[in-house]
């Protein structure tokens, strides 16, 4: 008999992560994407609903793991003394430095690092925190990385149900995916590692709610999917045409699941 003990949750991670249609993108594709997100997140449902679940009593500082443009950073920082902000993407921080100034916020300092560089002078960190940044190789490794950097909590974000591309969408392409690893893994690593987690959910905009044009439409679909044939193109610009006004500006939320656990010793 199979015992739960026995099962690395790890393992099946990291081997349904290389098989997933969901590869993960190099630093100069998130750098070309940094603008139009710039646009957009920062008014996101989502920013509200994760600040909204944070605890921060006898929080003064913040490590942002993955903060692209800072949408939740900046929004922190007048609520703390120090706040770090990294990520891997050159064009990101630079943006989000431009935010920080305009915003009249002198207490951010950005980080240019990968999950995979050494973090050993990365400072550690009241509350860490990862949104929507946890696309990782190897999850247990990065989950007891954020662990050993905060010195009372972690709050992450991971997006339910293994697909950034809603079922809708994939069988107007008549596309079969992979999904990749739900958040239930990270859940089960976590409690291999002895730390009990707490699971919430909040939402984010979803696409018909996000973009406001059949191409930028097409375009997203393409960034997370790969490379679309003219066919499948043509698809997703006929499914675009058929969705009336009313549904284009209609609330259309996709989930996140919100994990978060005490500084584990």
């Amino acid at each position: 008999m199979v015992k739960y003990e026995d099962i690395d949750f790890n393992e099946l991670y990291k081997k349904q992560k290389e098989l997933t249609t969901f590869k993960p993108k190099a630093k100069e594709a998130w750098d070309e994407k940094a603008s139009s997100m710039n646009q957009r997140v920062h008014k996101s449902v989502y920013n509200e609903q994760f600040i909204q679940r944070l605890d921060l009593q006898e929080i003064e500082s913040l490590l942002d793991v993955g903060c692209g443009v800072g949408n939740l950073s900046l929004k922190l920082a007048p609520k703390l003394k120090n706040v770090y902000s990294l990520d891997y993407s050159t064009k990101m921080l630079e943006l989000l430095n431009e935010n920080a100034k305009n915003n009249d916020i002198t207490n951010i300092k950005t980080i240019n690092k990968s999950w995979y560089d050494d973090w050993s002078d990365v400072p550690n960190a009241d509350l860490v925190i990862a949104s929507r940044s946890m696309e990782v190789k190897d999850m247990k490794e990065a989950l007891i990385k954020l662990n050993d950097k905060a010195n009372k909590k972690v709050v992450i974000s991971y997006k339910k149900g293994g697909s950034f591309v809603s079922d809708e969408i994939l069988d107007v392409l008549n596309k079969d995916i992979i999904k990749k690893p739900d958040y239930i893994y990270v859940v089960n690593i976590l409690y291999s590692l002895g730390i009990k987690a707490e699971v919430n959910f909040i939402d984010s905009e979803g696409r018909n709610t996000i973009y406001k044009s059949k191409q930028k439409f097409v375009d997203s679909i393409s960034w997370s999917l790969g490379s679309l044939n003219d066919e499948e193109i043509k698809r997703l610009e006929q499914y675009y045409d058929s969705l009336d006004l009313t549904k284009k500006q209609e609330q259309d939320y996709v989930q996140w699941a919100l994990i978060s656990w005490n500084k584990k010793d």
